[in-house]
């Protein structure tokens, strides 16, 4: 055979070979796979997984000087912004993937920003095409709707990653009774002057409006103290997490030495003993009388009613088209463009993962203060190298009132926090005119504790 004809017979089996890989990498999942399995189709046959997980599927090439290089880069930013291997796990196991990674998958996909171009260069049939792009949002859309049931919802709006708050959850009203005496109880300091409302005052809008709350002994904590409204819808509590439940958070403060600084519950408990009155209406709920357990229960039942519904924001969910103005609207539209509503998601626009702070520039390198404890985030729970500064997303309902913001109080104000956010979380500068209209929407969050529009005495000083 010519050394010609070899040739074309070569190219004509490479063209073959790609082809056939082409078709095989744009197929459309079956539609007779399961939801879950078409998903998880999609995600595979676009590389997602060789980068966006904790044990990322390298492509050969990574093993090269030069290419693995810019692998390598592009593996780290893209573990940082969207860890996928919990919706990997979930997608196989066929369970319910949470608010934040359907926010970011349809985001993902509504901006067609992945796969990267130099990714899809190489790996041409990457590509997601028109018909996986439809499978995918219906996908998103099926399990938004069965994770966020509320039917006061204005049919058009039924897809928004948020959703309003309920005006109220389930609780055991004789629980609630005492929970909210002992939230106001300073005997749950070892010196009765903190009570956990000293910090999260229910009128300071669940917070202190300080940048570290102070404890027993005029001693200052580390981190800035969150709302306590709308605490019952955090998937877990404390920035790094470290409560699973209202109770358990509950549990804390008393025996932290710098907040409430008591040696033990039993010294909790002998105190209450004294006073007879709240022993007789405490054993009437609690048989068994007073423990750590059945206080912290009773806290986190009174927590659970520290709810602000109706926001005019939540009005326009509900359909009140006249609740906010356009340039509201407008702020809503950039809350969402700039990536803000796939980790701010949900009832409380929060609260439902760890996220990075610091994924485009690195946030403590400029921040002029020292490198403490608390900067650690989730890694002071889990050890885990990749959760070294990540925290639990806030919420932010009422969060004209909850000043200072973040985990260190470092941003005094909404502006602040904003451009902040863009600056190190998307290596933008936000001009003014945007960044005054995303504040104006987040104004537009603050809700009603019992009837009445939530305010913050410390905003009228």
């Amino acid at each position: 055979m010519k050394k010609s004809t070899k040739l074309i017979v070569a190219l004509l089996v490479v063209v073959a070979a790609l082809a056939v890989t082409y078709r095989l990498m744009n197929r459309v999942p079956s539609a007779d796979l399961e939801a879950n399995a078409q998903m998880q189709q999609i995600i595979t046959d676009a590389g997602c997984l060789r980068c966006h997980t904790s044990n990322p599927d390298l492509p050969f090439y990574a093993g090269m000087p030069v290419a693995g290089k810019i692998v390598m880069e592009d593996v780290s930013k893209a573990y940082r912004v969207f860890d996928m291997t919990q919706m990997a796990q979930d997608l196989e196991a066929g369970n319910q993937v949470d608010q934040v990674t359907l926010a970011k998958v349809e985001k993902v996909i509504l901006d067609g920003k992945m796969p990267q171009a130099k990714y899809y260069l190489v790996h041409w049939g990457a590509s997601i095409s028109d018909a996986k792009k439809e499978l995918a949002l219906n996908w998103v859309k099926n399990h938004r709707m069965g994770l966020m049931t509320d039917t006061n919802v204005a049919p058009e709006f039924v897809n928004e990653p948020i959703r309003p708050i309920a005006d109220s959850i389930s609780v055991d009203v004789r629980k609630v009774v005492l929970g909210d005496m002992l939230y106001h109880d300073t005997r749950l300091s070892a010196d009765n002057t903190v009570s956990c409302a000293s910090c999260h005052g229910l009128d300071t809008g669940g917070v202190d409006n300080k940048q570290y709350s102070e404890g027993v002994g005029g001693q200052f904590g580390g981190v800035n103290a969150p709302t306590v409204y709308n605490a019952a819808y955090n998937f877990v509590q404390f920035w790094d997490g470290r409560a699973g439940t209202l109770a358990e958070q509950a549990a804390g403060p008393p025996l932290n030495p710098v907040e409430m600084a008591c040696e033990s519950f039993e010294q909790i408990t002998a105190k209450l003993a004294e006073d007879k009155d709240f022993v007789k209406a405490f054993v009437e709920v609690y048989p068994d009388g007073l423990n750590e357990k059945n206080i912290t229960d009773a806290i986190q039942e009174f927590e659970k009613t520290l709810l602000t519904p109706n926001s005019r924001f939540d009005l326009y969910l509900k359909g009140d088209k006249n609740a906010i103005p356009a340039d509201e609207l407008a702020g809503y539209e950039l809350f969402k463009k700039y990536d803000c509503a796939t980790c701010h998601v949900g009832e409380i626009l929060g609260g439902q993962s760890y996220e990075l702070i610091g994924v485009q520039h690195d946030y403590f390198a400029d921040r002029e203060a020292e490198m403490t404890e608390e900067d650690n985030g989730r890694f002071k729970q889990t050890k885990a190298e990749r959760d070294r500064h990540r925290f639990k997303v806030p919420g932010l309902r009422n969060v004209e009132l909850t000043y200072p913001y973040f985990h260190d109080g470092s941003m005094k104000t909404m502006e602040d926090a904003v451009r902040a956010m863009a600056k190190y979380q998307l290596g933008i500068d936000l001009p003014q005119q945007e960044v005054d209209k995303i504040v104006s929407f987040l104004r537009t969050l603050t809700g009603q504790y019992k009837g009445q529009t939530l305010t913050n005495k410390n905003m009228s000083i």
